[in-house]
């Protein structure tokens, strides 16, 4: 079914376009429309003021519908105004109108039910404006071009436009804050927009030496917008020519002429669209795509948990079939760290080999997941095992032998002394070993990503398996999915305000055991996470 329905619609753009593409070779002429492109390049400041008047009209929308639902940018108001409109240019069917609701509530977190109503009250108030204008400027070309059809749109325009306002009403809070008063200024604000785009095909009639008075130009735009209510080609491709085509040729502009300027017309807007639309999917943050960095202001650091002189420094380890390895990493770990009492806990992540016994039997303390649930549940779960403890530092440390357990008091030096609270050992400020190439490039690429996701241009190990936290770090700690942990923690720690360092660590490849990393695999899962933690509240 969504094949055909496909299908169905393709097949009516493409007869559209057919139709359009025939009555527009009928009247088209190749002279006129070089001489007004000539005649519109020569007059720069006609096209500035058209352009300008153009942008007024949007930002006089914008401005209303900050009014009819508070608590709205304008910035946001303005920018989702221009996306939809992008959206209606390079979409077909006006699907841009449904970009207007998601800037929104991606944009600003509004609840999607107002959002929509709210664009549904001024959409359909706008639409009706342009009838009306259209009536009140060129009666005798409205009825001439649309027949009797109008009076039954108007009807049905009016309808929609007071189930809108009903609904917006229902989905504010109280009856008395509701937006009466701003919602009697949508019809005349919605004129005023209209008459102001007009003015582009006025200013550029002007000066392609087509004669049209003010009344008429609103009256042809009102009439093509009209006819664009339901654009089945992206932008009204053939449709807005030949709708505006016919109003001119209507008001008595020979056919050429008429044509040229529609096209011109039609151009303007269109570049309009791609270029202020191209600017609000990214202006204001954050961007249509959500955040894609951190923000350039953190919060300040968060205050430091009580430590009582006796709390242990918790290491955790996630293991999945590491039974190679596992036991002597445990082993290696010191019994102390600065006179504190080392405490290891191994999470078993559903391994399926002696892991669980070799860990246990090397001196750990093992917590079993329920089945194989990912690297980035087992933190989770090893995070808060640690806290339970009341540790004075917690540490974590892959299991599979690449780093040294005996470097332990390097990483949470700076924890312990209270100089932060998330620390990383970095592998590409201190000794590698041994790395494969690929492995190399793929860490400092993934880093680089890190780095200008973080802003901190101090980050150099972006996927160490070796990191510390601070007993309040690791307590409000947050891992979004469970594939993995090491970039959407760091984010998560970083836009909480706690205070980030790296230190040199040692670092060799594993001699035993397969990583569990597939590039393909982890871009797929990683990627969408980072995303979602950077516009996750």
């Amino acid at each position: 079914m969504p094949n055909l329905v496909r299908a169905l619609r393709i097949g009516a753009g493409c007869a559209v376009l057919g139709v359009a593409a025939v009555y527009l070779t009928r009247v088209v002429s190749g002279p006129a429309l070089s001489d007004a492109a000539r005649a519109v390049a020569a007059d720069p400041a006609g096209l500035s003021i058209g352009l300008a008047c153009y942008a007024a009209a949007f930002a006089l929308r914008a401005a209303l519908w900050t009014r009819v639902l508070p608590g709205l940018p304008n910035g946001h108001s303005w920018a989702a105004l221009h996306v939809s409109l992008l959206g209606n240019h390079v979409l077909p069917l006006r699907l841009g109108e449904a970009l207007r609701v998601t800037s929104v509530t991606r944009r600003t977190g509004r609840e999607t039910a107002p959002v929509v109503a709210s664009t549904v009250f001024l959409r359909a108030a706008d639409l009706l404006a342009v009838l009306a204008l259209a009536a009140a400027a060129a009666p005798g070309l409205v009825l001439t071009l649309t027949g009797a059809w109008i009076w039954p749109a108007g009807l049905l325009l009016v309808a929609v436009t007071a189930a809108g306002f009903a609904w917006l009403r229902r989905t504010r809070s109280t009856g008395t804050d509701a937006p009466i008063a701003p919602a009697l200024l949508a019809l005349p604000v919605a004129a005023a927009a209209w008459a102001l785009e007009s003015a582009v095909l006025f200013q550029l009639a002007d000066a392609a030496g087509v004669p049209l008075t003010p009344y008429e130009a609103v009256a042809v735009t009102a009439v093509t917008i009209a006819a664009q209510t339901v654009a089945i080609t992206p932008g009204g491709i053939g449709s807005y020519e030949a709708a505006a085509t016919a109003a001119l040729t209507a008001l008595g502009t020979p056919a050429g002429p008429a044509f040229a300027l529609a096209l011109l017309t039609h151009a303007v807007k269109t570049a309009y669209a791609l270029v202020t639309g191209a600017v609000a999917l990214w202006v204001p943050a954050p961007s249509y795509f959500g955040r894609l960095r951190l923000p350039r202001v953190l919060p300040p650091r968060p205050e430091p948990r009580p430590v009582d002189g006796g709390a242990p420094v918790v290491v955790f380890i996630p293991a999945f079939n590491e039974e190679e390895s596992v036991g002597q990493v445990v082993a290696r770990l010191p019994a102390t760290v600065d006179g504190r009492d080392v405490v290891t806990i191994v999470v078993n992540d559903g391994s399926t080999d002696a892991t669980a016994e070799r860990a246990a039997r090397a001196g750990a303390r093992v917590v079993h997941q329920p089945r194989n649930l990912g690297l980035g549940a087992a933190v989770r779960r090893g995070l808060a095992e640690a806290v339970a403890l009341g540790p004075a530092a917690v540490v974590y440390l892959d299991a599979d032998g690449e780093y040294f357990p005996e470097d332990i008091a390097t990483v949470v030096e700076p924890v312990l002394k209270g100089a932060a609270d998330y620390v990383v050992g970095s592998r590409f400020t201190g000794d590698i070993r041994r790395m494969l190439p690929h492995r190399r490039l793929g860490n400092l690429v993934l880093t680089r990503w890190v780095r200008w996701l973080t802003r901190r241009r101090d980050l150099t190990d972006g996927q160490s398996g070796y990191r510390a936290f601070s007993p309040a770090a690791a307590a409000t700690a947050e891992v979004i999915h469970d594939y993995n942990y090491a970039q959407v923690l760091t984010l998560d720690l970083l836009a909480k305000g706690y205070r980030y360092q790296e230190v040199p660590i040692r670092y060799t490849f594993r001699e035993t055991g397969t990583s569990f990393i597939k590039l393909g695999r982890y871009l797929r899962k990683v990627v969408p996470a980072v995303h979602r933690e950077l516009n996750t509240p």
